[in-house]
């Protein structure tokens, strides 16, 4: 279905929480002069920034998709210490006010679309087991579905989130493994949007509902493409694999790069990745 309607600009904006709490947005209009396909809500992974996604976001508006993207909070220009959440459910409650804001906006009959990355994968998946708010298709990006963590890390995230949740710490992980083009972690690395923190409360989120949203993949119920890399040495591919072999194969289509480091989107060669989301959205949204 094509729709004419589109309220969307490029500007970046301040999305109130019920606290007081600052998210910054920023709205993308489709560019392909055929009007709205639909909206897609972008939800960025751990320590990086909407910003990161412009590439992305082109491709879509020139395939006929408007765009939401925001950052998460403790992240880029919304509020909160980098890596630090106020509540243990922040960013599933920031999602759903996005999108209801979201909705605000765009036609009613679009059909609304969440593309999430690694953490921002695991959120928005997460977000649509719960059945949080209603959404018609899901994208997952390599998603912290599963982490590869040990007796005494489970150790820490069991005790640390109840005496110092907002403890914000490096969360180890190596940016030279984020992609194979070494001008992507450069820029990464010189990013000052982008930031390494962590806090206890952050990671037990990451952790219990990475099994959670595993846990409910046999009662999946809404339409889902999941690309992920064989070569992650951020999030455990063995999770998304799981999550493939559990979810509904008629609701799922699942590829696995085997090649690619986990930002699959901005890897040397993405142009499959792309092709196959192309693929999926105008089959899916013709």
């Amino acid at each position: 279905m094509i729709l004419s309607m589109n309220t969307f600009t490029n500007q970046i904006n301040t999305l109130i929480m019920p606290d007081g709490e600052r998210i910054a947005t920023q709205d993308h209009a489709q560019t392909n002069g055929l009007g709205l396909r639909g909206q897609v809500v972008l939800v960025h992974g751990l320590g990086e920034h909407m910003g990161r996604y412009a590439h992305v976001i082109q491709h879509l508006n020139d395939w006929g998709f408007a765009v939401r993207s925001y950052d998460h909070y403790g992240h880029g220009r919304s509020s909160g210490d980098p890596g630090t959440l106020a509540s243990p459910h922040r960013l599933l409650d920031d999602l759903g006010m996005v999108i209801d804001d979201t909705r605000k906006k765009m036609p009613a009959a679009a059909p609304l679309i969440l593309l999430g990355h690694s953490m921002g994968g695991l959120v928005a998946a997460r977000f649509v087991s719960l059945s949080m708010r209603p959404v018609d298709a899901l994208v997952l990006s390599s998603p912290a579905l599963g982490a590869k963590i040990s007796g005494f890390q489970k150790f820490l995230l069991a005790v640390l989130p109840h005496i110092a949740p907002s403890l914000a710490v490096a969360n180890g992980l190596d940016a030279n493994k984020i992609s194979h083009d070494k001008a992507v972690v450069t820029a990464y690395l010189a990013d000052p949007l982008v930031h390494n923190r962590i806090s206890p409360r952050l990671g037990k989120f990451i952790f219990d509902n990475g099994s959670a949203t595993l846990e409910a993949a046999s009662a999946w119920s809404v339409p889902t493409l999941l690309m992920f890399a064989g070569q992650d040495k951020l999030v455990d591919p063995a999770a998304s694999r799981m999550f493939t072999s559990l979810a509904p194969q008629s609701l799922l289509q699942s590829t696995c790069y085997e090649n690619l480091y986990h930002e699959i989107f901005n890897e040397v060669d993405s142009s499959p990745v792309f092709e196959e989301l192309k693929a999926w959205l105008q089959k899916s949204f013709n």
